[in-house]
């Protein structure tokens, strides 16, 4: 689980746009560039070639 103060200053790293929390799934998402940011042991993988089109 990710802190709401991360969260709130996490951005894309493509677009710098806002990114949706899902915690089940452990990912952040793009809706804008269409990715998905994986989370490893609340430690959010914010790298454009790691990250996973949908």
């Amino acid at each position: 689980m990710l802190s709401e103060k991360l969260r709130e200053i996490l951005a894309c790293p493509k677009c710098k746009g806002d990114l949706e929390y899902r915690e089940q799934e452990e990912v952040l998402i793009c809706h804008e560039c269409r990715l998905k940011y994986h989370i490893k042991d609340e430690i959010p993988d914010m790298l454009i070639e790691d990250a996973e089109s949908f």
